[in-house]
This record gives structure tokens, sequence and C-alpha cells, in this order.
């Protein structure tokens, strides 16, 4: 039955991902031909379908750079206070770069061992020393990670300027000796880099002023992960940020992120509010340029608000993620496969992408969730298993867990999480999630690349090379599934076996 007949068929039952299975299609192409480009807003797209989910056991900083570096985009969580979330930010931005706009300067009254500091809190070694310590000043040495080896003492105390290496033995290069046809090239900046067999080359104008930096780290991280989602001109990994819909929070949270994140999410359980869509609106108007992620809806009517309003994506799913209790305790949700078919078909009228959130348990349920239409899907306890995750590690019964919490566990509340539930000001909170653990998985960077291996298997079998035919799919009316029984379920399951591996 085609995807389009099947929903009217069951119009008015909610599915679940598990309530249904896909049928194979024609296939003339090989499984190494498959793209996972995706998009995610009207502007912004990742190299892989998959974004972490902004829970305060699943994603900071860490989670966002490996993410980002396999091809992902990583939500930081708002359980942090505004500057601790810009922080978080600015390290993934540090992490790699093109052009390095905003370099980490040293004046030469400075002592070595606050360049020393430098070096242990931000893995940053070699370092522009300007006349006033700041970015457009004058350059007038550098140090680097060789200025350490003798860190103790008295040696601390000593000036920078006594010990820095001086800009006459410095590998320096003009913005005129990079630029061609009016603008920087990087590639032309990577070659005087690689010829001066430096770990940093600093970059000044005509009058000697540094301006940017470029650094031999962020050469081969370049090479060594050409699936990292970046940004086209920084070549930095595209991070998201988690927003309240409380305003005063939300204001407060966007002064100090707005300018600096490359999209945000509005982190609420339900997004169908007048609150919301005027916080779209609001944001938009002081901060055109930043892609909004707005949400959480089920329904083709609040997503259709959301998008009138503004909103650049859409998150899709209530009460479906395996912590999450909103179904139980509010009586409120939708079956995730529904509700992903529904607003997907929704925003496709406005080019709008549609990220599907939860509900994800394996990777046939990825797919499944790419077949409903979603471009991305943000997972929470698929992530949480990992190394990058911030959630506690402890071994039980001699196995390896992580700590995994819901937003709505009364923890989590506590934490900050209430605004995403509107519990903030209760004295009186009814939890909808709950604390658990799940089973370690080991890092991001092995982790990632089995997932999109078991998607793109999917994909193959479906007939699509890509997430775009697989919608094309949907819209000619040549994807075709069926209703799952218990039986078929238990089928297509291992079973009737004594033990496997």
């Amino acid at each position: 039955m085609n995807i389009c007949d099947f929903f009217a068929k069951f119009d008015g039952e909610s599915l679940t991902y598990d309530d249904l299975i896909l049928m194979p299609g024609f296939i003339d192409f090989g499984l190494a031909d498959i793209q996972t480009r995706t998009q995610v807003s009207r502007e912004i797209y990742s190299n892989i379908p998959l974004l972490s989910s902004p829970m305060d056991t699943v994603t900071e900083a860490d989670m966002a750079i490996a993410l980002g570096l396999q091809g992902g985009i990583g939500f930081l969580h708002y359980n942090l206070s505004p500057e601790q979330q810009l922080e978080q930010i600015r390290k993934v931005k540090r992490y790699k770069s093109g052009f390095v706009s905003e370099p980490i300067t040293l004046s030469p009254e400075e002592s070595i061992g606050q360049g020393l500091r430098i070096k242990e809190e931000m893995g940053i070694s070699t370092v522009p020393v300007t006349e006033t310590g700041k970015v457009g000043s004058k350059l007038v040495g550098m140090i680097t990670k060789y200025h350490y080896s003798a860190c103790f003492g008295d040696y601390l105390e000593q000036k920078i300027g006594d010990l820095m290496t001086p800009i006459e033995q410095c590998k320096v290069v003009t913005l005129d000796d990079i630029t061609e046809n009016g603008e920087p090239r990087l590639a032309k900046a990577n070659e005087y880099l690689l010829e001066s067999k430096g770990a940093a080359l600093p970059i000044v104008d005509q009058n000697g002023c540094l301006q940017t930096l470029i650094t031999r780290s962020d050469l081969e991280k370049h090479e060594n992960y050409p699936q990292a989602s970046t940004d086209i001109k920084t070549k930095s990994i595209l991070v998201g940020a988690a927003v309240e819909t409380w305003a005063d929070r939300a204001h407060r949270r966007l002064d100090a992120i707005g300018d600096q994140v490359d999209l945000i999410v509005f982190d609420t359980a339900q997004g169908f509010t007048s609150l919301e869509i005027a916080l779209i609106r609001e944001t938009k108007e002081r901060f055109p340029h930043l892609q909004i992620i707005a949400g959480n809806v089920v329904t083709p009517e609040g997503c259709r608000a959301l998008i009138e309003a503004g909103a650049d994506g859409i998150r899709v799913g209530m009460g479906s993620g395996s912590i999450c209790t909103t179904q139980e305790v509010s009586g409120i949700g939708r079956g995730q496969a529904t509700a992903v078919y529904r607003c997907a078909e929704e925003a496709r009228k406005y080019g709008v992408p549609v990220i599907a959130d939860g509900g994800i348990r394996n990777t046939g349920d990825i797919v499944k969730a790419l077949a409903m239409g979603a471009s991305t899907i943000m997972l929470g306890s698929l992530l949480a298993c990992t190394d990058e995750a911030p959630g506690e590690t402890i071994i039980k019964d001699g196995m390896k867990l992580k700590q995994y919490e819901g937003m709505g566990s009364l923890s989590a509340m506590d934490r900050g999480g209430a605004f995403r539930y509107g519990t903030q000001i209760s004295k009186l909170r009814s939890a909808e999630g709950v604390e658990g653990k799940v089973a370690y998985k080991g890092s991001v960077a092995t982790w990632i690349p089995s997932l999109i291996q078991g998607m793109k298997q999917g994909l193959h079998k479906i007939g699509a090379r890509d997430i775009q035919s697989l919608h094309r799919l949907i819209d000619s009316n040549a994807l075709h599934l069926e209703r799952r029984t218990d039986a078929s379920r238990a089928e297509g399951k291992v079973h009737d076996l004594v033990s496997y591996k």
C-alpha cells in the first residue's frame, strides 16, 4: 500500500515506528553511492541526518564537537547559565576553524604563567603576542609550546615579552599575500602555512596589526574529518543551542548567544502556543540571520502556526522518548510515525524540513522516520550511551552503563528543565520524565558510523540514493509500507535460538 493510502486508511490511529514495515524497492546503484547530506533548517545542512538532543545527560561541547566531526550537529542544553552556554559554544567553535576570527592573544606584559593557563584550559599552545594583547593590535611575537617546557617556580612570573619569539624570527603573511579577487583565500594561506613548517601562521594587515590566524591542527582536522558539518565561511563546526520559551529567560539567553550560535531550538514539550509564536517573531526581528528550530509539535495545525511565525525547521514529537512519560502523565501526545508523517506532509508545502525527535531505538527506526518525511533525526538515548555524553559512567553487575535522564525528570527540572514543561513557578510538580541508565557503546567516533551504515543499508533496500530521493518517493506515492501484526514483529526479530552473538 502506498504511504498516502496507508495513512488515509489508518487515519485516527496513532502509529509508532514498530507498527509499520517498509517495502523494498527497485535498486540500480551500489551501497557506496548513497549520499547522506540533508537539510536541518531552511539554510543549514548537515552531512548526516543525526542531531543530538539538548538534554543535560546528552549534549555539551564534547558531544557537539564529536558529532560535528562525524557530520551531524549537536544542540547544547539550557540547564546552563547563558554565560556557561556561550562558553560551550565558543569551545565548539574554537575546536576547528579555517581563518580563526577571534584568536586567543597575549600581551608582552603578561606572565608566561597566564600563557600556561591558556594551554591547560583550552589546549592552545601557540599564541600570538600583540602590543595590547588584542586582535587588531600590532603583532610583536609568538609564544609556542616550547616556551612552557620549564614552567615552574619563578619562571611562571617572567614576562612574555622577555621570552617570546620576536616577530622578526616568525613567519608572517599579510592579507594582501593571500587575497585573490578581493577575498582572502584559505587555500592560499594554507600553502604559506605548510611552507613555514610552523604550528600556526599569523596574518596581519599592511600596518603589521594582527587580523587572523590559521593553524596546522585545523588543517589536519579538515583532512581527517572531510564529513564534518562546518560553516561554509569559517570552517568551524556547526552548533545549535536550546532556548527556553519563557520570555525573560529567552531574551537574556539570546542576548548572550544570538550572534555566536548557528541555530537555536525553542525547547518545550508543547510548542503550539502563543508564547512560542511570539518568541519566534521577536527573535527573527532581532536576529534575522539566526536559524530557528521550533516545536515540539505533533499536528499539522501546530506545524503550520510555527512555520508562519517564521520557523526555519520543525521539531516533531511528544512523549515518544524512552525516558519521557508525558503521554502517561498528561494523556497527551501522538504515535511518532503518525506525528512525523502528518507534520512533514504539512511542512513540505512551505519547504521547511522536519526533525523527528524521540522514539528511535535502532537504525531501522531511523530509516522509518526518514521515510515518514523527516529530514533529520534527533537522538537522545542512542547518544547518551557514548563517552562524549556528560552523563555519569557507572559499573553495575560487571556492565558499563551511562546515566540518562529525561528533561522532565524531577532532578533535571530542578536544574532548569522545568521551563521545558511550564512548571518552573509551580511548588508542586508532576514529573514528565524518568532517570535511568543505558548500556555503554563507546566513542561517538565509532558508534555513529555504525548507525549510518545501518541507515544506508535501509535506504539501499528501499531504492533511494539519498534522503531527497526518499522524499520524492513519498510525493510520487512510490513508497510502500504495511501494518505489522504482533506475529510479524516477533518474526522480524531474532527468534528460535538458544543463544546468539
